[in-house]
């Protein structure tokens, strides 16, 4: 069930009706509940994907409770019980066929002929993401950082919970998984806030990503028709479509969350706005960036070792954010090009220098801050292009063209086809004057007067309704 959908704007109202006036009075009904309804949201794509979810769910559920009271050798076997499966599963319906058609091709390499058939698999939607999500719940359990549930609703819950099944964020069990054991009550605060996260992030999606996802289509899959300067406009308009497509639906998820009384992980913070490649990196996908960080580089000693063990942590945890997001070559290629984009900074020993928000406390950013913003978001662009490209042979031909001489000359696209461009100026401008803020419509301690609130909500509305794209899955349903 796509957010950006009918079949949503009807689900939506009515577990909310039912959550809290029907099952309000009862913890464990709220959660079976969700369980149902989460499990509904999901099995309306496929329902044959449902029995995943479900072993998944119950064998980490299993080796939480075998865990307790164990030996650490026993605990460590469990740890690797609840790896195997999850990454096992993860790795047969996501790299299967890419890692056959690699050893096909290797085998070819040397004369030699490997006679096997790529399987036609489904990826089922969201296995990238619940599946970490109960990896944290294994290894945090296994570390003694959280104790193991006794009750399997509640668990189940914490593993499907609809807002962030598909797409995120990828929530921690310390962090989600004990507000299912808290009693919830309604918060009208909470959930006005939620309602207006939501708004934005539809805006985000259906008008911004949509719209720059047809623009971004089409010269990227024609890009050796187009002058270098339409190719350039087509790695902007992807770079704010995956944006808009990803952020939209965390800041949807989160919103959402909040009307169920739930607090999520915030996932985008403003990351265009970064004065340098380490600052993007802990403003976008933070859920992701930060599972990394704390579940595979710490362990694997972090900055803590010798300079050559810490750039070879840099490396691996770059490498596997990209072939996470895919089984293609040109997603390892834009990891390892991040990887090269943060090494500097790191030997410089700048990589924390921009901890801060830009501009604090003014309108405008100083001309450093500008060009610093120029220069991350130019070499983010050059990564976005190998991210969108079928292959690395395109993506580098995309880039020669692009940067060949007609980068000077006009555009091939019609003012017609620019639509989405004040509605860019639009999504650029609210997140920069509400930059401290988790999303830019929290008008909490600003001086915009209620009037004016409600005109930029009916504005956002009339937008959404009359100017949106063509409907378009989201992004990251594939990953």
């Amino acid at each position: 069930m796509l957010f950006n959908s009918i079949d949503f704007a009807i689900f939506l109202p009515i577990v909310f009706v039912l959550y809290w006036h029907v099952m309000q009075k009862n913890l464990k009904f709220q959660n079976l509940f969700l369980v149902l309804a989460s499990y509904l949201f999901y099995g309306w794509w496929d329902w044959r994907f449902l029995s995943l979810i479900f072993f998944s769910t119950g064998v980490d559920f299993w080796v939480g409770l075998q865990m307790q009271g164990q030996t650490r050798l026993r605990r460590k076997v469990l740890l690797w019980i609840s790896i195997i499966v999850n990454l096992g599963f993860l790795g047969f319906f996501k790299y299967y066929n890419f890692f056959l058609d690699n050893l096909i091709k290797s085998f070819s390499f040397f004369g030699a002929t490997l006679q096997a058939d790529s399987l036609q698999i489904i990826l089922p939607v969201g296995i990238s993401f619940y599946t970490f999500q109960t990896l944290s719940y294994s290894i945090d359990v296994y570390r003694g950082k959280l104790e193991p549930t006794r009750d399997f609703i509640s668990f189940a819950a914490f593993v499907s919970f609809f807002p962030q099944l598909v797409a995120g964020p990828i929530e921690r069990a310390t962090n989600l998984l004990p507000q299912f054991f808290e009693e919830r009550k309604f918060d009208s605060i909470k959930a006005v806030d939620g309602c207006r996260q939501i708004l934005w992030g539809l805006f985000k999606k259906i008008v911004v990503a949509d719209n720059c996802a047809e623009l971004a289509n089409r010269i990227f899959n024609n890009y050796d028709t187009f002058h270098g300067s339409t190719l350039l406009l087509g790695a902007i308009f992807f770079a704010f479509q995956i944006y808009g497509d990803f952020s939209g639906y965390s800041d949807i998820a989160i919103g959402t969350s909040r009307l169920f009384g739930f607090n999520l992980m915030r996932n985008f913070a403003f990351p265009y706005f970064s004065r340098d490649i380490a600052e993007f990196w802990r403003r976008w996908h933070i859920s992701l960036s930060t599972w990394f960080r704390d579940y595979i580089y710490i362990p694997m000693g972090g900055s803590g070792g010798n300079s050559w063990k810490s750039l070879r942590n840099i490396f691996v945890i770059f490498v596997v954010s990209g072939f996470w997001h895919g089984a293609n070559w040109t997603f390892v290629f834009w990891g390892l090009l991040n990887a090269i984009y943060f090494i500097p900074l790191y030997l410089s020993n700048r990589n924390r220098s921009n901890l801060d928000t830009v501009a604090e406390h003014k309108m405008l950013p100083s001309l450093r801050e500008a060009l610093q913003m120029s220069a991350t978001f130019f070499l983010t662009l050059i990564a976005w292009v190998f991210f969108r490209s079928g292959s690395l042979a395109d993506a580098v031909h995309y880039l020669q063209i692009m940067f060949s001489r007609s980068i000077f000359l006009a555009p091939q696209i019609q003012n017609k086809q620019l639509i989405v461009v004040p509605f860019l100026l639009v999504l650029i401008g609210s997140e920069w004057l509400q930059r401290d803020k988790q999303h830019a419509l929290q008008f909490e301690g600003t001086n915009l007067r209620l009037g004016l609130r409600w005109g930029v909500y009916y504005a956002l509305i009339f937008a959404i309704v009359f100017f949106g794209g063509s409907q378009q899955d989201f992004i990251y349903f594939q990953f």
